[in-house]
């Protein structure tokens, strides 16, 4: 095929209709009618000669020729973009979709606020949240299908690119009454009561020292220092007792209601559960290490406008709710 016979505009069309898997909300995004769309993807179809997208009952599914053109086409059309100078990302007037990888961790912290503050500053601007311990995370954002994925990941190839979002430590959660409430927790009480830890993917999924490696992308898989916690109740020569661990931390409240156990979590994590339910946050009895949480993105969309837009405001939210200190609440 040769380049002299392609309208560039048939691209867009094929941008849009891959991130959108839609006709009509393609066609909004792009000011066209639906029959404008499907006739420019009928175009596209002859210059490739092949369907590119099929019709489901989800929409436009992208054929296996769509998906091994997206990334490098939407990542031409970006720098085409930023080499002619387009016009600023306006997000008061944008009506685009931004797909996140996130946990429910990393859901109420960060993507809430930002939703809250989305409805005033972009209120067109709309946001998709992907599971961030789904397995083909990294192949996800290889195939531009995730604009962004943040979370805590110990190694990050160098097609990716990253932020640094927050630094925190752990906390331990127990129900208000619990009988360690009133006074500064010790060791021996880890292995007393039974905890509640939260872990989205064990040595089945392949989790080597607590992240699973994918595509050269290592995140996080449990969110504890289980090392730190090992040592510190080896002096004692007990074992912890780990008897629920869960992949959703939003479950942890009413796990943690009318029982004896404790649970260990990020500290941003404790606020939050701790300020919406009746659980009190004390600091572990050890020295557990520091997560860094941090926003994972391909390289190619460093110089799309509306992405970094969706950046700042990630980092600026994050910022907010950070808790360097960690500092839990006093009895």
């Amino acid at each position: 095929m040769s380049i002299g016979r392609m309208d560039l505009n048939l691209l867009k069309v094929f941008d849009a209709v891959y991130e959108d898997r839609n006709l009509v909300l393609a066609g909004r995004r792009l000011n066209l009618s639906q029959s404008a769309v499907s006739h420019a993807l009928t175009r596209l179809r002859e210059l490739v000669g092949d369907e590119l997208f099929l019709r489901t009952g989800k929409g436009m599914a992208p054929t296996g020729r769509a998906m091994a053109m997206a990334p490098a086409l939407r990542d031409a059309l970006r720098r085409i973009e930023a080499a002619l100078g387009v016009e600023p990302f306006a997000p008061a007037q944008s009506a685009r979709r931004f797909v996140i990888a996130a946990n429910d961790h990393v859901t109420a912290v960060i993507v809430a606020p930002l939703s809250r503050e989305l409805q005033q500053s972009a209120p067109g601007v709309d946001l998709v949240i992907r599971p961030s311990t789904r397995l083909d995370l990294a192949e996800q954002i290889d195939l531009g299908r995730i604009d962004l994925a943040i979370g805590i990941f110990s190694q990050v190839p160098a097609r990716l690119n990253t932020r640094t979002l927050m630094s925190q430590g752990e906390v331990i959660l127990m129900r208000k009454g619990h009988p360690a409430s009133r006074r500064k927790l010790q060791v021996k009480d880890l292995a007393r009561y039974p905890l509640v830890t939260i872990s989205v993917g064990g040595q089945e999924e392949g989790a080597v020292d607590g992240f699973i490696l994918e595509r050269g992308l290592a995140r996080q898989s449990e969110m504890f220092d289980r090392h730190a916690l090992g040592e510190a109740l080896h002096a004692t020569g007990l074992p912890p007792r780990l008897r629920v661990t869960v992949p959703h931390s939003l479950a942890i409240p009413a796990l943690l209601r009318d029982t004896d156990m404790l649970s260990i979590v990020p500290a941003s994590l404790a606020k939050a559960l701790a300020r919406s339910s009746d659980l009190l946050m004390r600091q572990p009895p050890y020295s557990a290490g520091r997560t860094i949480t941090r926003a994972v993105w391909h390289r190619r969309n460093d110089h799309d406008a509306g992405h970094a837009w969706l950046r700042e405001r990630v980092a600026a939210v994050a910022s907010a709710a950070d808790v360097p200190g960690a500092a839990a609440e006093k009895a």
